[in-house]
């Protein structure tokens, strides 16, 4: 079966976080009508799998079943060699019932001091899944950009840990660079290339 997207589907955004509603719809070139599970009333599921591939799948099929739609949904976090992948999975749990990613920075911050040692190196990773509902299909892909982790936090663009992260190759974090030169790299923007490969192009 080949699964193509046509420009002006609708398609619902499994997520809550309006921030990432709007970077979602800009990665995928406003071809589709892009409406999010939040503003849709959807209720968050539990993530309740291991893995980025695994929750966005549980993401893009809850919303599409209970949308009736078509459903996006991205699992993404951030990974610390030294702290043995983590956050990972868990890196929005980390910022706490109020999304509180200060915290959740700081966090990453005292585990770092804790462990001794100097590796500084981390990662995005995301998952991206679009589901059909009804059980229908589902493709799944994921995309990676590694860097280094810097404190204090720097810059205010962008959201979550973005502020302490710096891609390879650039000396301003996510935090920090202009919008459309994170979005032309970062792991969600790998991960979209893959996407359109497999839905669009």
């Amino acid at each position: 079966m080949t699964l193509k997207l046509e420009a002006g589907t609708k398609l619902v955004a499994a997520t809550h976080n309006p921030g990432k509603a709007k970077e979602l719809a800009a990665l995928l070139d406003g071809r589709f009508e892009v409406l999010a599970a939040g503003a849709l009333g959807l209720p968050e599921p539990d993530e309740t799998e291991t893995t980025f591939v695994g929750n966005a799948l549980l993401k893009a099929r809850h919303a599409a079943d209970l949308s009736g739609q078509i459903a996006l949904a991205d699992d993404s976090g951030l990974s610390v060699a030294a702290l043995d992948g983590a956050p990972g999975i868990y890196s929005a749990r980390w910022a706490g019932p109020g999304k509180d990613f200060a915290q959740a920075m700081d966090k990453v911050a005292e585990r770092l001091e804790e462990t001794g040692s100097d590796d500084r190196s981390a990662w995005f990773t995301c998952a991206l899944a679009v589901a059909w509902p009804n059980g229908g299909p589902a493709v799944v892909v994921q995309g990676e950009v590694h860097g280094t982790l810097t404190f204090p936090p720097r810059g205010d663009r962008g959201f979550g840990y973005d502020p302490i992260f710096i891609p390879a190759g650039f000396d301003q974090t996510f935090g920090e660079l202009e919008p459309a030169a994170k979005d032309a790299m970062s792991h969600r923007a790998v991960a979209f290339a893959k996407l359109k490969a497999a839905l669009f192009e």
